[in-house]
């Protein structure tokens, strides 16, 4: 091999070391925003607007090694329903949830294990007749393996303003598919349990179609179904689990 060769060869060693040192790595952390505007807000397919539009938003924030952290919020009607009909008004148009977990994987599932905490800021409903304080705590996990996701929530609180209900539990069975050009089907199956409220149990099924529309925008269309009890979920004539579809518009940015 020539002089000139081995010169070569040397040079295009070191700029190839080179380059493997400036490459951009993977980025440590990611910082999203979204807002949407829905028909109607429904929570576990209980309506939270009383068959009205909501607004809504949020921010994720997610780290590499797995940690994550979010807020969404929206506005709300069924606190101020609730209370008018027991006779009493409360203010609480607004629902901030805030929370935290750690995402990852082991033997071929992905796992999802976090608190959430449901702050209707300002609230004063727990000053009706029937009611606790209706600010919320919940742990959560899930699994996923291929489309499907399985997840239990347990709180830590009373829920959702339901005297002496700690330790109720939503299981919720989904899965996402894929149909190509930007669509997606989401199945999904849910059992709401009020501990110490028999009445409040209910079994809610939905079928979501999303449409990604580009640039961070997606329309989606749910048709809901629930077997709640409408005695106990009827607000000011109007009752929360009744057979619907839902549109919505989310842009994430």
């Amino acid at each position: 091999m020539t002089l000139k060769s081995k010169l070569l060869l040397a040079l295009l060693a070191t700029s190839s070391a080179a380059f493997a040192q400036t490459a951009p790595a993977a980025p440590e952390s990611t910082l999203g925003y979204n807002v949407g505007v829905v028909s109607e807000y429904r929570y576990r397919s209980i309506g939270q607007t009383k068959g009205t539009p909501a607004l809504q938003g949020g921010v994720d924030y997610a780290n590499a090694n797995g940690f994550y952290l979010g807020a969404w919020g929206s506005t709300i009607k069924w606190i101020k329903e609730a209370a008018v009909a027991n006779s009493y008004d409360a203010k609480g148009p607004v629902e901030i949830d805030l929370y935290g977990g750690y995402k990852g994987e082991a033997a071929g599932l992905a796992y999802d294990v976090g608190y959430l905490r449901y702050q209707y800021q300002g609230n004063t409903l727990e000053k009706a007749t029937k009611f606790s304080n209706p600010n919320t705590d919940e742990i959560y996990g899930a699994l996923t393996a291929g489309p499907v996701t399985a997840k239990y929530s347990y709180s830590t609180s009373d829920l959702f303003g339901n005297i002496n209900s700690k330790g109720s539990t939503y299981l919720d069975l989904s899965a996402t598919f894929d149909l190509g050009d930007g669509y997606s089907l989401v199945p999904h199956a849910g059992r709401q349990v009020i501990k110490n409220n028999i009445d409040g149990n209910y079994t809610d099924v939905s079928l979501t179609l999303n449409k990604d529309l580009g640039d961070g925008l997606v329309a989606n269309a749910t048709a809901i179904s629930t077997n709640a009890h409408k005695s106990f979920y009827t607000y000011n004539n109007y009752f929360q689990g009744k057979n619907i579809v839902v549109v919505g518009l989310k842009y994430s940015f």
